[in-house]
Parts: structure tokens; C-alpha cells; sequence
């Protein structure tokens, strides 16, 4: 209790400047201990930030720690929609393989979280709460010894004065003798405390690189932990690929001719030989084929079939002019026209030719020039058109009108611009183009040609279904159908025929003829 005592008014001197204070530490170890406690402060901050990311439990083995990992509940969902959906449809193969890989990268996840927890999270965490905090305290069990030599020293020295000895001179009498003997082991206490703190100051200086480290083996880890996630998805992508392209069943309104050829392992594209095909069945006698609009939600539902591959021969034989609509469709959403844009300047100058053998011969020419893929298409459509107007007396479409009404749907420029302009001008020059083919299919795509190449678009004995349907557009017909947004690249809709048909017979019938196109007086 008394030494406690000293050692308070010991401290309450040095404070108020009554009695020196002595500094046992050098420089460099003043240094290094205002160090000790930056270092603390940024190794507890980075140990409680890095232990947030961990989404495993904590300290848990890998089977719980698996359970409590958001990816694993993800693999898990993933799987039991597969087994819902089933292996056999598309979306449920890539449940599968989707929930096989998150599954995966989630062992890859316990496997890193462990790791780092085990090898920087815990050496953090001595560091900062165990290390550090015993030097800390190993430093105020050094100022309190300092403090008790100080006051021995002091209380010694106080003695030496009242007995009125000189300060060079040893005090007498047991007292002095008794505090002298306290001084010299709380000064021995002092160095051997002294000793310690310094050799482990020295120490925590020098592992100084073991502590940078942690934060290397940090990034190693992180890094190995992505590799493998990469090697993963890297395996899996290819898989996931395939098994899209080996799915046959794709849209195929609005993908590119070849894309669409090439899923499906045909010649002819799917909507183009189902219409052609029906049409063969039950429209070649319909009045207006092309030109009139069909009923808007009966062109919706069938273009949606057509995109699942599944046709109801039955229903749509009833309705030869939603077949029709639907081929223009195609045509029409087509990224690139059937004719391509790039021999779309060498259609048009071969239009141009006034004398009929070159023209023909230019025309062939462009021809010849076409993809594979686009030739054999334009071939089979052409060679049906052919066949079609020979029904020209009955269904009323000449081969100048099927160019009117089909010819936009065809070919049109890359560029965007006017209608107004296009109809008095592109679409002339166009018809110029597609009638002359049609009229000379025999010569352009000598042979016969097979339509129902599948055989599975049979369909009944034709019916006119003419008094079902206006020559204007159907009232129920959807304003986007009747009108295309002005960012999409397609010439006219099928409700714009009619008007074009008008177009061309007054203002733009002189052009035509001058030609060598015939038009048909429907009246």
C-alpha cells in the first residue's frame, strides 16, 4: 500500500514538472512503439472488413459452412427446377448444367473462404488482439517499474539531504542503507523489463514482412480462387452452347437467313416452305393472295407457330390469306432482304436498262451473285410466284402486282429515307426488278423444284374465303401491324399494299409502263 502510495506522488510530481522523469526507451523504440499502435488500429479494422465478406459461417466446418452459402442455395433451386422442367426441354437442360456449375463454385468458395481464414483472417487476428496488446502491456508494466525506481530514487535522495551528508558522500543509517537496497532492485527490475520490451519491439520490426505478407497470400489466394472459377465457367460455356445450337426449335422472324439455315439443317427456310407449301394447297385460286390483309391476331398466332416449328395445317387452311401475310412477314423482318444489300445498287442499275434481252442478262447476272443460301431461297419463292400467276385470271395477281405487293418486302436500300420518296421511285424501280423474274422464272431457275420438301404441309381442298375479307386493312388489326416504327428497316406493311396498288395505277402508272410493266385494272 505505501509502495502504491510513492509510486502516486511519485507520478503526480513528474506530471507537474516537481520531479524529472526517466526515459528508459531509446529514440528508435519510441518509434517503433507509436508504430505498434497504427498497426493495431489498421490490422483490427482490416480483420473486421474481411471477415464481413465471408459468406460462409465463420469458423464452421465445410459441410455446415456449405449450407449457410447463398451459392449453394442457388445450385440448389437451380436443380429442383430442372427435375420440374424436365431434361427433355431446353430450359431445363440449362437449369441443369447452370446448377451442376453454381454448385461447383460453391466448394470452390468454401475451399478460398477457409483458406483465407486460415491464413490471413487468424494471423490478423493474433496480431492485432494478442500480439501487439501483450507488448502494449509488457510497455506499462515497464513505466510502472520506471515509476517505482524514480520514487526510490527520490525518497533515497531526500534522505542523503535532511541527514545533511554531502550528495557524493553514502547516507548512513539502516533507513538509507534499506532505500539504497530498494533503489538498486527496482533500477535491476527496470532493465530486465527493459531488456524484454526491446527484444520484442526489435522482433515485431523485423516479422514486419511476415505481416505484408498476409496480404499477399491474400491476393494469391483470390487469385487461384478465380483461376479455378474461370476454369469452371470456361468448361461449362461450351457445353451451354451447344446444347442451344443443337435445340432446333428457335425463332426464326427476325434472324438472319444463314443463322436460321444453319440451326435448323435446311435449305429453305422454315416459314417460307410451310406458306409456299399451304398456299399451294388452298390459295392459289384466292382472290387478292398478297394484297389483301389478313385478320391481325390470326397473323399474330401464326407467325408464333411458325417460330415454334409446330403448324396447324388445318386451322390455317381455312385462312390462305394469314398464310400469305405471314410469308410477307418473314420476308419483311428479315435483318437483311432476301436480295441482300450489298448487290442492292446492281439491282437497281440493271433495272434501269431500257432494252429487255440486256436487262434480263443483268438481272441474271445479279442473280448468279447471290449467296447459296439467299439463291436457293429466292429460287424456290420465285418458282412459286410463277405458278401463282398462273391462276392470274381466277386470284387476279399478275405477276406486276405480286412485284407491287411483294417486291418491298424483297429488297430495300441500307439506308433509311423517305416513304414518299421510296414509293415513287425505289419501289418503281423495284417492281421493274422483281416482275421480269417472275414473268422469266423458267430462264432465271431452270428445272423443276420440289415445294413440300418436308411433306408435312398438306392441306384440304381450297374454299374462296373472299367474302371473309375487305380490300382495306382489317379493323382488328394491331396499329404496330398496320405500321412499322420508323427505326426498323422494312419498306412497307402488308396494310400499306392496297394503297400502293392505288399509288401505282394513277400517279406512278406512266413509270411502269415506261418499264415494260404491265398493271392490272382490279376494277
Amino acid at each position: 500500500m505505501k509502495k502504491q502510495f510513492n509510486r502516486m506522488r511519485q507520478l503526480a510530481n513528474q506530471t507537474v514538472g516537481r520531479a524529472e522523469k526517466t526515459e528508459v526507451l531509446s529514440e528508435d523504440l519510441l518509434q517503433v512503439e507509436k508504430r505498434l499502435e497504427l498497426v493495431k488500429q489498421v490490422s483490427h479494422s482490416t480483420h473486421k472488413k474481411l471477415t464481413a465478406c465471408l459468406q460462409g459461417q465463420q469458423g464452421a466446418e465445410a459441410d455446415k459452412r456449405s449450407k449457410k452459402l447463398p451459392l449453394t442455395t442457388l445450385a440448389q433451386c437451380l436443380m429442383e427446377g430442372s427435375a420440374i422442367l424436365g431434361d427433355d426441354t431446353l430450359l431445363g437442360k440449362m437449369l441443369k448444367l447452370c446448377g451442376e456449375t453454381e454448385d461447383k463454385l460453391a466448394q470452390e468458395l468454401i475451399h478460398f473462404e477457409l483458406q483465407v481464414e486460415r491464413d490471413v483472417i487468424e494471423p490478423l487476428f493474433l496480431l492485432a488482439e494478442v500480439e501487439i496488446p501483450n507488448i502494449q502491456k509488457q510497455r506499462k508494466h515497464l513505466a510502472k517499474l520506471v515509476l517505482d525506481m524514480d520514487s526510490s530514487r527520490t525518497r533515497w535522495q531526500q534522505t542523503s539531504k535532511s541527514s545533511g551528508l554531502s550528495s557524493s558522500l553514502q547516507p548512513a543509517g539502516a533507513k538509507a542503507d534499506a532505500l539504497r537496497e530498494e533503489m538498486e532492485e527496482a533500477a535491476n527490475r527496470v532493465e530486465i523489463c527493459r531488456d524484454q520490451l526491446s527484444a520484442d519491439m526489435y522482433s515485431f520490426v523485423a516479422k514486419e514482412i511476415d505481416y505484408a505478407n498476409y496480404f499477399q497470400t491474400l491476393i494469391e489466394v483470390q487469385a487461384e480462387y478465380h483461376r479455378k472459377s474461370l476454369t469452371l465457367l470456361q468448361a461449362v460455356l461450351p457445353q451451354i452452347k451447344a446444347q442451344q445450337e443443337a435445340w432446333v426449335e428457335k425463332p426464326s422472324f427476325g434472324k438472319p437467313l444463314e443463322e436460321h439455315l444453319t440451326i435448323s439443317g435446311r435449305e429453305i427456310a422454315f416459314p417460307i416452305e410451310a406458306c409456299v407449301t399451304m398456299l399451294l394447297e388452298c390459295g392459289m385460286q384466292e382472290e387478292g393472295l398478297f394484297r389483301v390483309a389478313p385478320s391481325a391476331s390470326k397473323l399474330k398466332k401464326l407467325k408464333a407457330a411458325l417460330d415454334c416449328c409446330v403448324v396447324d395445317v388445318q386451322e390455317y387452311s381455312a385462312d390462305p390469306h394469314a398464310i400469305a401475310g405471314a410469308l410477307k412477314s418473314y420476308l419483311r423482318e428479315l435483318p437483311e432482304p432476301l436480295m441482300t444489300f450489298e448487290l442492292y445498287d446492281e439491282w437497281i442499275q440493271a433495272s434501269n436498262i431500257q432494252e429487255q434481252d440486256k436487262k434480263l442478262q443483268a438481272l441474271w447476272n445479279a442473280c448468279e451473285k447471290l449467296p447459296k443460301a439467299n439463291h436457293n431461297n429466292i429460287r424456290y419463292l420465285i418458282k412459286f410466284l410463277s405458278k401463282l400467276s398462273e391462276y392470274q385470271d381466277v386470284n387476279k395477281m399478275t405477276p406486276s402486282n405480286m412485284a407491287i405487293v411483294l417486291g418491298p418486302n424483297l429488297l430495300w436500300p441500307q439506308a433509311e429515307g423517305n416513304i414518299t420518296e421510296m414509293m415513287t421511285t425505289v419501289s418503281l424501280q423495284i417492281v421493274g426488278i422483281i416482275e421480269p423474274i417472275i414473268q422469266h422464272a423458267d430462264w432465271f431457275f431452270p428445272g423443276e423444284i420440289e415445294f413440300n420438301i418436308t411433306g408435312n404441309y398438306g392441306s384440304p381442298v381450297h374454299v374462296n374465303h373472299n367474302a371473309n375479307y375487305s380490300s382495306m386493312p382489317s379493323p382488328d388489326m394491331d396499329p404496330a401491324d398496320r405500321r412499322q416504327p420508323e427505326q426498323a428497316r422494312r419498306p412497307l406493311s402488308v396494310a400499306t399494299d392496297n394503297m400502293m396498288l392505288e399509288f401505282y395505277k394513277k400517279d406512278g402508272l406512266r413509270k411502269i409502263q415506261s418499264m415494260g410493266v404491265r398493271v392490272m385494272d382490279t376494277n
